[in-house]
């Protein structure tokens, strides 16, 4: 599983996708398909927001320890992750559903924030959990679906760090594993990369820094709502370099109550049901019960296994 030097990622334009541009939205279905990953352009998240953000994320995870402890999980691995013998070069702070005003206030609390990180944090999450569901609504489409079928999951964000040494360079900076919600859009770095994706001969592909974009991974909800059309990505960190590496990531889930299933025009006789219906939480915590953590346990949940 070597990487692959060569091939990139596919790019959609979130402008043409709006304008109900035919080819945009094949091109849409192809990647969610192929690849479970693309990079967005032309999205309407302003990039002086993207900077702004990224600024205050760097204050807040550079927090003394004892107070970045205080952000305490709503959901397991919904708050403050501390590097683990598995991941040891990693941290992470994050809040369970950003369309959630309490739980902003909640996060902003725990963490002492200023007046302006709170402001900075409250735009950004509302500017992302708009393309959330923008880009649902566009997915569903590139299927012949019904719009807004999405709309009402949580979103959970998380921010994360990496801290990269002389020591550590070659090594793994997260593990192999894919999203469990449906899907994920990444604020990568700008200046240091280290994402990895891995395409569908099983070889890692480098997705290399692209300033005021932003990637959107698809995870395993997505998989099995799709009937198993879309790609759910296996994906890693490696540390290419010797400094701080930090994300922001934004994950819609899966729906709060309701089963995940595949909706009914995407079963059919050539197409049959791939996957019982469940539960996002239920799937979370057979992921980490079994220790599943790169799409596996959807084997649990195979309509027939």
């Amino acid at each position: 599983m070597e990487e692959e030097e060569g091939k990139r990622i596919p790019v959609i334009d979130m402008q043409k996708l709006e304008e109900d541009d035919g080819e945009q939205l094949k091109r849409l279905r192809e990647a969610s398909e192929e690849w479970g990953c693309f990079r967005i352009v032309n999205h309407k998240i302003p990039s002086s927001l993207m900077s702004e953000m990224k600024k205050v994320v760097r204050e807040v995870l550079d927090l003394p320890m004892e107070i970045k402890m205080r952000n305490t999980d709503v959901i397991a691995g919904s708050g403050y992750m501390a590097p683990t013998q598995v991941n040891p070069f990693y941290e992470a702070l994050g809040l369970y559903d950003l369309a959630s005003s309490q739980s902003l206030r909640t996060f902003s609390s725990q963490l002492d924030l200023s007046p302006h990180q709170r402001e900075t944090i409250e735009m950004y999450a509302e500017a992302i959990h708009e393309l959330a569901n923008d880009l649902g609504r566009m997915l569903a489409k590139s299927m012949g679906l019904a719009s807004d079928l999405f709309k009402g999951w949580p979103c959970q964000f998380r921010i994360n760090k990496y801290n990269f040494t002389p020591e550590t360079v070659g090594s793994s900076g997260v593990q192999i594993h894919t999203d469990s919600g449906f899907l994920t859009i990444l604020q990568d770095d700008e200046n240091v990369g280290g994402l990895e994706v891995m395409d569908k001969s099983g070889a890692f592909v480098s997705v290399d820094p692209w300033v005021g974009t932003l990637l959107v991974n698809l995870g395993d909800v997505a998989k099995a709502w799709s009937n198993g059309r879309f790609c759910n990505v296996k994906h890693r960190v490696q540390c290419k370099e010797a400094c701080i590496r930090v994300s922001i990531a934004s994950f819609l889930l899966g729906p709060k109550e309701e089963a995940v299933e595949a909706p009914p025009e995407l079963v059919d006789s050539d197409n049959p049901r791939q996957f019982l219906p469940f539960t996002y939480e239920e799937y979370r915590k057979l992921r980490i019960s079994k220790k599943l953590h790169a799409g596996e346990a959807l084997q649990f949940v195979r309509a027939n296994p």
